[in-house]
């Protein structure tokens, strides 16, 4: 970083580009957006429009490097594979959303939904520095489901079935996942 700042806010902003670029879900303008807030806050003597690009270009080099290793098929193309076969069964798909009211509205305004499958960014950002995803699986009456249901039974079953080892856990689906999105902001 050509910007000065801490050694310890230089390493939380890169940290941030990291998981926010590596998310394959947020576009140049809100990981911008997002970076621009931290370091408002976070190095308020910085000038973002000059520390915003510069760690938007490591975390986009970092990844490409990284990427250039990766099989053709990564747990997120298969992650992807299994969402859009619930989609296509009629469960409404929430992918990257801010919170939970996020996917309750978009289950809400779904004329005769199946249920919610549903993560959020965090979950997301979890995904890409721990290995595990946390899938949310609803009812349409946005109950969650439980153990022995045929819901969560057929979720589970897709998920093992594309390689995804998953178990469900606290009113969750935790996925073991090697978060290798490719990436183009």
């Amino acid at each position: 970083m050509t910007t000065p700042v801490s050694d310890r806010t230089a390493r939380e902003l890169r940290g941030l580009a990291r998981v926010l670029v590596r998310s394959g879900y947020a576009d140049r303008g809100a990981v911008s957006a997002t970076l621009t807030e931290a370091v408002q806050e976070d190095a308020p003597s910085a000038n973002p429009a000059v520390l915003v690009p510069e760690l938007i270009s490591g975390a986009e080099a970092e990844l490409a490097d990284e990427a250039a290793t990766w099989p053709a098929e990564t747990d997120p193309d298969r992650l992807d594979a299994v969402l859009a076969e619930l989609e296509s069964l009629g469960l409404v798909v929430v992918r990257y959303c801010a919170d939970h009211h996020a996917a309750r509205q978009a289950l809400e305004a779904t004329a005769a939904p199946k249920g919610l499958v549903f993560f959020t960014d965090t979950d997301v950002w979890h995904a890409v520095d721990f290995g595990m995803l946390e899938l949310k699986v609803w009812h349409s009456d946005t109950a969650n489901v439980a153990p022995g249901e045929p819901l969560l039974a057929d979720v589970l079953t897709l998920l093992r079935e594309r390689g995804l080892p998953a178990v469900f856990d606290e009113g969750r689906i935790e996925i073991t996942v090697n978060w290798q999105r490719r990436v183009q902001l």
